[in-house]
């Protein structure tokens, strides 16, 4: 019985850090916005210690700041934030798919390789038509689910939370781009095809892309904020 309780309250405590997790990408939880585990906990509709514990996760992977005394705010990440987070997953990603065509990357096989396609056909479609709630899912997914296949789950936890990183701060910034699409990079079926041939070379090259055109982005939104 003790036991089950705990299982209970760990997947309510994950539940409720998804979920703001969610909002902070849908972007209804905006950067630097404050609140508390009291506030939280009445939306929710359940106790505050799963709700701390939730907080304290979601502190722990930098997208919430603790705030002594008054409780937690989003995290604010910088375009120089963005930057460094886009150069710290190509570095990694940089030594699973190499230039010179080697690859550290496990085979890649099989229905998980399947699901995998699926989700980069989706995230490519909605990328290329500006559909951004849609992509963020997909998209996350897609990246999530890749690197478990190619690599160690380590490296694959810290993709995704780069990932994750990279979004929370794009999102407030891209829904006020009149064109959304032409900003989002939408290469993820070409990613998939190179994995599947094997080829690490023009697996590095598609991400070389998605990196510029990453940081042409920023380059761009920090002239406008200028």
């Amino acid at each position: 019985m003790p036991a089950s309780g705990v299982v209970t309250r760990s997947t309510l405590r994950q539940q409720i850090a998804d979920a703001l997790r969610d909002e902070v990408l849908a972007g209804r939880l905006q950067p630097g916005q404050e609140f508390t585990v009291k506030e939280i906990a009445a939306t929710y509709g359940v106790s505050a210690t799963p709700v701390r514990e939730a907080l304290v996760d979601l502190t722990a992977q930098g997208l919430l700041d603790s705030i002594q005394h008054r409780g937690f705010q989003v995290h604010r990440f910088s375009v120089e934030d963005y930057r460094g987070m886009v150069e710290a997953a190509s570095l990694v990603v940089d030594g699973i798919f190499r230039a010179d065509g080697t690859s550290r990357a496990n085979p890649v096989h099989g229905p998980a390789l399947v699901a995998v396609r699926r989700r980069a056909e989706e995230a490519a479609r909605a990328a290329r038509s500006g559909e951004l709630d849609v992509l963020i899912g997909y998209d996350l997914r897609f990246w999530r689910e890749l690197g478990a296949l190619v690599t160690n789950c380590y490296i694959a936890d810290f993709l995704h939370r780069m990932r994750v990183q990279t979004w929370v701060f794009a999102v407030p910034h891209l829904r006020g781009e009149p064109e959304p699409a032409a900003w989002l990079w939408n290469r993820h079926e070409d990613l998939v095809d190179a994995i599947t041939l094997g080829d690490g070379r023009t697996a590095h090259a598609v991400i070389v892309t998605h990196d510029e055109h990453a940081l042409r982005w920023a380059d761009r939104l920090e002239r406008r904020t200028r």
